[in-house]
């Protein structure tokens, strides 16, 4: 059968931003983030590289944008509508940690990328609202909040990584446990309670640490 000439293909749609990170988040979602390049990219919308620069400056700011779009799944609770601000704080950072570890290439690129689209936007004034509705000062609050997502974006990355977990895990609870009374006189004593509790436990304890300590350290003049 003779190919088609240009002229009796069916014409491209036209390239949009939206449409380019459409295709972007499915391309991630089949063959992962490292996969998702510019050149990539383009083959998928039979284009050519130089054609999405006009929509996107680089594969960072592309990464960053599928991040932004994914945000829109994490469960947000304004602060005027709860409660209990602690609890809402830490549901949020959990449907966030939840969202990372669903797609753990996103979660090690999250680390270094910094979206700034409305799904984005709308995570920060959340998270701000709820500390707000705390009490928490304006200026302690606007910097534990860098930690409070840090943290939980470093837990998703440390638990996406591809590695043989429970073997890890159990290897290093034998090196703990086995550890010298004399030589490690700490550690020894410790050494169980070091490996205790659930990761929902340690999660939820974590964030109220930062909370607590938010709350107690003042910014410095």
């Amino acid at each position: 059968m003779p190919a088609l000439s240009r002229r009796e293909r069916p014409a491209k749609p036209a390239l949009t931003r939206e449409g380019i990170v459409d295709a972007a988040v499915r391309l991630m979602e089949s063959e992962g983030l490292r996969r998702v390049t510019m050149r990539r990219l383009a083959q998928e919308l039979d284009t050519g590289p130089a054609s999405l620069y006009v929509y996107v400056a680089n594969t960072y700011e592309l990464h960053a944008a599928i991040l932004d779009r994914l945000l829109a799944q994490v469960d947000l609770t304004p602060a005027q509508d709860v409660d209990d601000w602690r609890e809402a704080l830490q549901q949020v950072l959990a449907s966030y940690t939840d969202l990372l570890l669903a797609h753990p290439s996103l979660a090690q690129s999250a680390l270094n990328t910094r979206p700034d689209g409305p799904n984005y936007l709308a995570l920060i004034e959340t998270l701000l609202g709820l500390l707000a509705a705390g009490g928490v000062a304006a200026g302690q609050a606007a910097w534990g909040l860098d930690y409070l997502l840090q943290t939980a974006t470093a837990t998703a990355a440390e638990h996406a990584v591809d590695t043989n977990a429970e073997a890890d895990w159990q290897r290093l609870t034998e090196t703990l446990t086995s550890a010298s009374a004399d030589e490690f006189p700490h550690l020894h004593q410790h050494g169980t309670d070091l490996l205790s509790g659930t990761p929902a436990q340690r999660r939820r304890w974590a964030v109220d640490m930062l909370i607590n300590g938010i709350i107690a350290t003042p910014r410095p003049e």
